[in-house]
């Protein structure tokens, strides 16, 4: 499976958009995506995942306001440049994000101590990295995935 692969779990509690978006933006952070690199077209990673475009559309659009990617007419849609000093997070979003795994996490049946040591565990390791490529879920149907390469 490759490192740029993106994958979307159709019975995760996260929006569908919200999974590419995120995805995308660790991948473009991490270096795994370069500036200049072409993404697929929002038609044509949308049918590679299974969903509407519209998803896509809305994934790259957070992507192009977090000034991520760029898309142009006639040039299709790259990565942008990442500014030269550290980026600051979104302190909404990232609330957001801890309500909803806490959410779903406790509809697991998951107590305090369980959630904190899944958290300790996911920022001691590469947690972009580790969802890219989990072969687990490769043979679930209700994931799907998709290779985002430069084109």
């Amino acid at each position: 499976m490759s490192d740029r692969a993106v994958r979307v779990d159709t019975t995760s509690q996260v929006p569908p958009y919200e999974q590419i978006r995120a995805q995308l933006a660790a991948l473009i952070r991490t270096g795994r995506l370069t500036e200049g690199e072409r993404l697929p077209t929002v038609r044509q990673l949308a049918a590679d995942l299974g969903l509407a475009p519209g998803t896509v559309a809305r994934a790259y659009r957070e992507l192009e306001a977090a000034e991520l990617i760029r898309t142009r007419r006639g040039a299709g849609t790259r990565v942008a440049g990442l500014p030269s000093g550290p980026h600051a997070h979104d302190a909404h979003r990232l609330g957001t994000l801890a309500r909803d795994f806490t959410s779903a996490a406790r509809a697991l049946g998951a107590g305090t101590e369980d959630i904190l040591a899944a958290v300790r565990d996911a920022l001691n390791s590469d947690s972009g990295h580790a969802a890219a490529t989990d072969d687990s879920a490769a043979a679930d149907p209700r994931t799907t995935e998709a290779t985002v390469t430069g084109r």
